[in-house]
């Protein structure tokens, strides 16, 4: 995924209300940006630190600005959660990820029951649906998920387990947008019934498929991918 327009760089003043963060241009000027991340963004969040940042020139935005990521620990990551499902759609589209790569017609956003998956794909031979989840949390070498209770992800964990149950594929795909991990876990201590229910979901057949992306502020690229332990 490239960016179409240069990113605007700042220093994080703070994040507040979840979807809002206050930044300090390069100029001295103070903006409010909107922050799609809806969890704690712990391991990922400084005061302090820079930022980059798209600008809208959308009238009926309540914010000119879109918070993109944030530089810690030598190097960018990224926190905008609607990023990894962009990355998704068009690796699996162009057959840039090797475990779902061959398939002739690729969606984005399908339901299936009460559920609507980030990704449905399917060939002659068989149909896939893949939602997709974006990593940020970091403890020692693992990267997390999720580091808020998800009732969301519970959900479609289970409606997962029913598309395998149909025949078909099922996958769960984890983009984590950060370079200083090594490994893919579940965040038991945050959410314990998000984590039982994964490890449950792999027992029936349901895929995990942690795929690691190198962010900066031209572009953002899924890399390789990552082991994992459940």
């Amino acid at each position: 995924m490239i960016f179409e327009k240069p990113l605007v760089p700042g220093k994080l003043i703070k994040r507040y209300k979840r979807f809002l963060a206050d930044v300090k241009l390069e100029d001295g000027s103070v903006i409010t940006a909107h922050c799609t991340n809806s969890g704690s963004m712990k391991s990922c969040i400084e005061e302090g630190a820079p930022v980059m940042l798209t600008r809208h020139n959308d009238p009926k935005r309540k914010t000119q600005y879109t918070w993109e990521m944030i530089y810690l620990n030598g190097d960018w990551i990224g926190i905008n959660t609607s990023v990894p499902n962009i990355l998704a759609f068009e690796a699996i589209r162009d057959s840039r990820i090797k475990k779902l790569a061959g398939y002739d017609r690729v969606k984005r956003e399908v339901k299936f029951g009460d559920s609507r998956f980030d990704i449905f794909a399917e060939n002659e031979s068989e149909k896939c649906f893949v939602e997709v989840k974006n990593v940020t949390l970091k403890e020692g070498k693992y990267a997390r998920f999720p580091d808020a209770v998800t009732s969301r992800g519970l959900k479609h964990l289970n409606t997962l387990i029913e598309v395998k149950k149909q025949g078909m594929r099922a996958v769960m795909l984890y983009i984590i947008q950060r370079m200083d991990v090594e490994v893919f876990a579940p965040a038991k201590e945050i959410d314990p019934a998000y984590s039982n229910k994964l490890k449950e979901a792999y027992q029936k057949g349901v895929e995990i498929i942690p795929m690691q992306a190198k962010v900066s502020p031209e572009k953002i690229e899924l890399l390789r991918e990552l082991p994992f332990e459940i």
